[in-house]
């Protein structure tokens, strides 16, 4: 089965402060620091270490979220509508809704940077989904799920991310072929024992 099972028991452990969400694929790991559902502003925030040779997915953009990164330790390039730059520390980067975006740690050691995404509780509902996915296998080398888990993610999350590659218009026509097959064929956008923003309490 190239995906969970869409059956799965739903896992209701209460997302906390404190705890970890990590991609050993692409060698994220976020230490959560504030929760949207937790603040009037809707801000999800977290402390992101990025290992060193370590980068998000790929190229992209949120079309109604703002994302803020200051560099606590090390370095961290970003590229924003194709200038590429240097977060040293105590620096700030921030990405406004719509622009695309990048980033990755080319340095050789591991960077600590803040990250706040505001608003932010679907974000964290992709990223669990996303990172979830990796942690079980159902990934390509880059941590990017495969095609027919790709077709219904990127049409669930669409108002989360859109990715750059290929060209959105292209995204849109192949996906919307491939969601029924994807459909059939068993696969879900999210699955209960991955994505707990959804069915877990909150404290």
């Amino acid at each position: 089965m190239r995906h969970p099972d869409p059956h799965g028991p739903p896992d209701l452990t209460p997302i906390t402060v404190g705890e970890v969400l990590e991609n050993p694929v692409t060698g994220e790991r976020a230490l959560i620091l504030e929760l949207p559902w937790e603040n009037p502003a809707g801000r999800g925030t977290a402390e992101l270490t990025a290992l060193a040779g370590g980068r998000v997915i790929g190229e992209h953009r949120h079309p109604a979220l703002v994302e803020r990164f200051t560099a606590l330790e090390g370095e961290l390039t970003v590229k924003r509508n194709g200038q590429t730059g240097i977060l040293h520390q105590g620096e700030t980067a921030v990405i406004e809704a719509g622009v695309w975006h990048d980033w990755w740690n080319a340095s050789d050691r591991d960077a600590r940077v803040r990250v706040e995404i505001e608003p932010g509780e679907r974000f964290v509902h992709m990223i669990e989904t996303f990172f979830g996915l990796v942690r079980l296998g159902h990934t390509d080398s880059k941590g990017m799920p495969y095609l027919l888990q790709l077709a219904l993610c990127a049409r669930e999350f669409r108002d989360v991310v859109v990715f750059r590659s290929p060209p959105p218009a292209v995204q849109r026509t192949i996906f919307g072929a491939l969601t029924p097959i994807a459909r059939w064929r068993g696969y879900r956008a999210t699955y209960p024992q991955l994505s707990r923003t959804v069915p877990a309490p909150r404290t």
